[in-house]
């Protein structure tokens, strides 16, 4: 059933990446950009997770997963948010703290040994080092996952208040959005915890509803130049 649900997630993330490319290529906007690397890595950790649940496990593959599905796709997600609700300024801030979290949890996930060997099936979890061990891995994930999740729910409340008068589908749209992004950060607080149980149903729910969100989000504006 995790392989069948992450390969749902994989083709529904991937089809999503490729309609926000083409999306920027007819009109370059820098929060088409940010949803579009987020659901990129979204959709990369998705085939990640199948590959490992039906092909078996490797280093490599279980380190794609965690960096890309547990810690630098929720920022970026909220990076788009930000540009879509507050404007170019904040999100060019966000821009460069999003670029530090991708720096350090790269540096991080890609060189920090694991504590235990990877299981020959299921999701992994407690691979990193616990976080009471210190900063890491799973410790990134918790706080990258938090913050973005804390700022996704500030955007909405904005959102709500901004727009609810004047683009009812914006605040909508961002509801989705935020609906989806609660849900894989759910799921990645999840593995930083010890506990991925949910991991492939949380990246399904992600996927779809920010999907959903995006395209209701992104209309509105373009309904409403007061919104641009």
């Amino acid at each position: 059933m995790e392989s069948f649900i992450s390969i749902a997630a994989a083709v529904i993330a991937s089809a999503f990446a490729v309609d926000l490319i083409l999306a920027f290529r007819r009109r370059p906007r820098p929060h088409t950009a940010a949803y579009a690397a987020g659901i990129t890595m979204f959709a990369v950790a998705s085939w990640a997770l199948a590959y490992g649940l039906t092909a078996g496990w490797t280093g490599t593959s279980y380190r794609i997963f965690y960096l890309l599905g547990a810690i630098i796709n929720i920022p970026f997600l909220a990076l788009g948010s930000m540009y879509l609700v507050i404007g170019k300024r904040a999100g060019t801030i966000a821009f460069i703290v999003c670029g530090a979290i991708a720096a350090i949890s790269t540096t991080l996930t890609t060189t920090v040994p694991f504590a235990q060997t990877l299981p020959e099936g299921g999701i992994p979890h407690e691979i990193f080092p616990p976080i009471s061990e210190g900063f890491g891995p799973r410790l990134l994930a918790a706080i990258a996952g938090g913050t973005a999740a804390s700022l996704l729910i500030l955007l909405a409340l904005i959102s709500l208040f901004r727009f609810w008068k004047k683009n009812r589908r914006l605040v909508w749209g961002n509801a989705l959005i935020l609906s989806g992004t609660l849900a894989a950060a759910w799921g990645g607080t999840g593995l930083a915890i010890g506990e991925g149980a949910a991991f492939a149903v949380s990246l399904l729910l992600a996927a779809a509803l920010i999907w959903a969100g995006y395209r209701l989000a992104a209309g509105a504006r373009a309904l409403s130049p007061s919104t641009a």
